[in-house]
């Protein structure tokens, strides 16, 4: 039990120091409007001031202006009038500034949502591919939306709202010392039963309220999976199944919201009966105190306690308990807008992705003899490595020799087959790629490459089969530095890919992936999407290079028609040439082909496929594809099972050989 109760002790101190981490980075963005906000604390404090002077004003009102007319034939109507329009004066400057400061706190709520969302896309738009594929896409969509939404309410209700209040209840405390020390007294202690009251309300509620923002998370991740997989679920008639699984996240969102509402709700309602109480208690007692003429001192000095100056204190026994009040129930906004920015700055706090390459990818002039390079400011259709000027490209070279077996002899072979100036600081870019004892698993304790060695020579066609899960794709993901190997050295035309920067790796790179993604715009967006800096006539010879421009032409407003909702209203087909095209105005030196054919029929595939092999003219490409029909024409085929290569040759070889190859290409075993 004493374990339990330092483990409970040890959470809520962890907690604590979370929320507090939490509001000084909220508050580090608040003070970043430095000037709205001390123009927004002003008005607050000559709001809470008007409020209170308004207050103190009724005892003058009543015992100086008001008691003495009372009786006389010809009252003196004009120091009454004088003091009503003072009052009238005070509340209005307290109306004006209490407007003022409701406009600024729109301009600065915005502003800082604004700067939240925008460092968090940007933040986001450097995380790995590791944190997509291990995070439910719907809940990153919830702190964008759900989670923001708290904040702008806590930055323009609850935070202002609480330091009003809290001025407001000191104003009123301050007023009722003025007047009577003893009756302030009996306030405070009854306040203390109060505060022990909300205290325990409040600490119920804020559990829930970290509960809902999460269960709210994962209900629109639900959502979110259900509506794009729609024609799946109906295929296969899950709609009751579906229905009964968002019933239960439902249920649960529910639970959290409920509990944290029940609490939060009553807060409020507890506060301001116990208000009334105090109402009632302050009205009894201090009319018999002041009947019974007991004496009353307070700051600004003793006396009998007058009509006036009880009307004012329980005039200001109000102002002060409504302000607490209004804390309280602010707090549980506060504890979801807190739970909320957690969810925000976790997401800030994602370790973005590495990259201490050096290596850049330059334009280069070639000589005739295409063995001299001369760096260009302007495209030549020729590129290069460049390296710094601390690196010789030893360092690659070296690793090499502590490589085993035929690794060491293929990185070796890597290093003279390269084209290099003769500084060694340009290397051409020709499509070179080995892997040399690569070992890699998305889990390190669980490889799905088991010390693999092969290599692609410029220009070739390789090609990958294998197995569901043997890892073909896992293969293309690591020459695009999606993930780091573990153990081992992939090459890229003698390079340590890990030298070179990843943004100019991913440029060297094409892919065409089997499920294609088009974003909102025109096709021809869409296709300039591959190189944002090509023209539109460079952007309509990518179509045509890969057969998309006839078909292109007959939509509605040919390359200008916009393609909503994934290209939705596109065949499959049609989707996938625009991605091709996408990969072609790139013009990238090698290409990654990633089963780009396997979900469209064989009459289309003719198609695309067409448009595909123009597109593989002169570069070095990787394969992945089921229909082993579409990779006959492969230079070097490469057979993977379990993270392991088990047979390289060309088509012809490998049915010679009558291995596993065989057994795939003829049927005998399958594929899935």
């Amino acid at each position: 039990m004493a374990e339990g109760k330092a483990s409970g002790q040890g959470s809520l101190l962890r907690r604590t120091k979370a929320a507090s981490g939490t509001i000084k980075r909220l508050f580090g963005y608040i003070f970043k409007f430095k000037f709205q906000v001390a123009v927004v604390v002003i008005c607050i404090l000559v709001s809470a001031a008007a409020q209170a002077g308004s207050s103190l004003f009724l005892q003058s009102l009543i015992d100086d202006y008001i008691l003495p007319l009372v009786g006389l034939d010809d009252p003196d109507w004009a120091p009454l009038v004088h003091v009503l329009t003072l009052m009238a004066c005070l509340y209005a400057v307290g109306t004006f500034c209490a407007w003022l400061s409701q406009w600024l706190l729109v301009n600065i709520e915005q502003g800082v949502l604004k700067k939240i969302r925008d460092e968090m896309f940007a933040h986001q738009q450097l995380l790995p591919i590791k944190y997509f594929d291990t995070h439910e896409h719907g809940d990153i969509m919830s702190r964008y939306t759900n989670d923001t939404d708290t904040l702008r309410q806590a930055i323009s209700q609850s935070f202002p709202q609480m330091f009003q209040s809290a001025i407001s209840a000191l104003a009123a405390l301050v007023s009722m010392l003025w007047l009577s020390v003893p009756v302030t007294v009996f306030v405070l202690a009854f306040t203390v039963v109060l505060f022990v009251v909300v205290r325990v309300l409040v600490g119920r509620s804020g559990r829930y309220f970290v509960r809902q923002q999460e269960a709210l998370g994962d209900v629109n991740a639900f959502v979110e999976e259900a509506v794009n997989g729609q024609k799946v679920i109906k295929v296969f008639n899950h709609e009751p199944a579906t229905a009964e699984t968002f019933r239960r996240k439902n249920e649960e969102l529910f639970h959290a919201s409920s509990q944290a509402n029940i609490y939060g709700n009553v807060t409020m309602p507890v506060v301001n009966n116990m208000g009334y109480l105090l109402y009632i208690l302050l009205a009894v007692v201090g009319g018999a105190w002041a009947l019974a003429g007991f004496g009353n001192f307070g700051l600004s000095g003793s006396g009998a306690l007058s009509l006036g100056a009880l009307i004012s204190l329980l005039t200001l026994s109000r102002s002060f308990i409504n302000p607490l009040g209004q804390v309280s129930m602010q707090l549980n906004m506060v504890m979801m807008a807190l739970a909320g920015a957690g969810r925000i700055f976790q997401l800030m706090d994602e370790p973005v992705e590495t990259d201490r390459g050096t290596v850049r990818l330059v334009n280069v002039q070639l000589s005739s003899d295409g063995r001299t390079m001369t760096e260009w400011p302007r495209p030549t259709g020729h590129w290069a490595w460049k390296r710094e000027a601390s690196d010789d490209g030893t360092r690659t070279l070296e690793y090499a020799k502590t490589l085993k077996g035929r690794a060491a002899e293929i990185a070796a072979d890597a290093r003279s087959q390269a084209v290099t100036s003769e500084d060694g600081r340009l290397t051409l870019l020709r499509g070179d790629v080995r892997f040399t004892n690569v070992t890699f698993g998305y889990d390190p304790d669980k490889p799905v490459l088991h010390d693999i060695t092969w290599f692609a020579e410029p220009g070739q066609k390789v090609a990958l089969v294998g197995a569901t899960g043997a890892g073909k794709t896992t293969v293309t993901n690591l020459i695009n530095r999606f993930y780091d190997i573990q153990e081992g050295q992939i090459l890229y035309d003698g390079i340590n890919v890990k030298s070179i920067r990843k943004q100019d790796l991913r440029r060297s790179l094409g892919i065409v992936l089997q499920d294609v993604n088009l974003f909102t715009g025109t096709v021809m967006d869409n296709i300039r999407y591959g190189n944002p800096e090509a023209t539109p006539e460079q952007c309509i010879e990518a179509a045509k290079l890969v057969n998309a421009d006839s078909f292109i032409r007959m939509l509605p407003q040919g390359y200008d028609t916009v393609l909503k909702g994934d290209g939705s209203g596109l065949s499959q087909g049609q989707r996938q040439l625009i991605s091709i095209a996408r990969a072609a105005v790139a013009d990238p030196p090698c290409l990654i082909l990633d089963e780009a054919t396997s979900s469209i029929d064989t009459r289309t595939e003719s198609v695309v496929q067409a448009g595909m092999d123009n597109l593989m003219k002169g570069r070095t490409v990787f394969v992945i594809a089921h229909r082993l029909s579409t990779i006959r024409n492969s230079d070097v085929i490469m057979v993977l099972d379990h993270g392991r290569i088990i047979e390289r040759g060309t088509h012809e070889e490998l049915l010679e050989k009558k291995g596993e190859y065989y057994q795939l290409y003829t049927g005998a075993i399958e594929l899935e």
